[in-house]
């Protein structure tokens, strides 16, 4: 049997090589790019990013990644955003008073945090909802987390959008550093996660398994 294929949607952000280097590890036939046939066809499409939400959003839309993630998505096929590749699938994104439109695949606003220091920066603890397949083996495990902004208000979603699964409603992790925040949502063929588990040791490495997993 061979390994899953996927893409990291090279679009300008993130940490292109480290995720490929986790990914291959975890399993994957890993390839960067941001060509539209291999990130349609690929088992996998793995969305990074680092950086402010404007600027990767402009990075997605130069590279047609609305539609190509929407096409994916109404076709069940999986997609993983990780960091600010999870802040863009929501609905707008708030930084410096400037307010961006964001994909929209999910409602709510990417936010400052509330908290005396930032970025919330090192390992932390998630509060993970029961019957996740994307923690199975790791409930208890910290992660590594880089960042100053984040969803701290979960809103309900529209059962006829494009990301939802009827069958399995949003799984939504939270973590807590000046309140909570969304810290991971799988929601379909949709997963994401604030923290990076390309960097975060032997749990991320279970996490990108789990879904490798589920690409099969």
């Amino acid at each position: 049997m061979s390994a899953p294929s996927v893409v990291v949607l090279d679009y300008g952000s993130g940490n292109l090589r480290s995720a490929q280097r986790a990914l291959e590890r975890a399993g994957a036939t890993v390839q960067v790019t941001a060509n539209r046939e291999d990130a349609l066809r690929c088992d996998g499409l793995v969305v990074p990013g680092v950086g402010a939400f404007a600027a990767c959003m402009r990075g997605i839309e130069d590279v047609g990644g609305q539609s190509l993630i929407e096409g994916r998505l109404a076709e069940s096929r999986a997609v993983l955003g990780i960091c600010v590749g999870m802040q863009v699938m929501f609905a707008s994104g708030v930084e410096h008073g400037e307010r961006s439109d964001g994909l929209g695949m999910w409602p709510g606003v990417v936010e400052r945090l509330d908290a005396p220091v930032l970025p919330h920066m090192g390992w932390d603890t998630i509060d993970v909802p029961d019957g996740s397949r994307l923690f199975e083996g790791v409930e208890d495990q910290r992660f590594y987390f880089v960042h100053s902004y984040g969803v701290r208000t979960w809103e309900s979603v529209d059962p006829d959008r494009q990301a939802n699964d009827p069958r399995r409603g949003p799984l939504v992790g939270w973590c807590d550093y000046g309140g909570r925040f969304v810290a991971a949502v799988e929601h379909g063929a949709l997963s994401a996660t604030q923290f990076h588990p390309e960097k975060s040791g032997d749990a991320g490495a279970v996490v990108l398994r789990n879904w490798i997993r589920s690409l099969a």
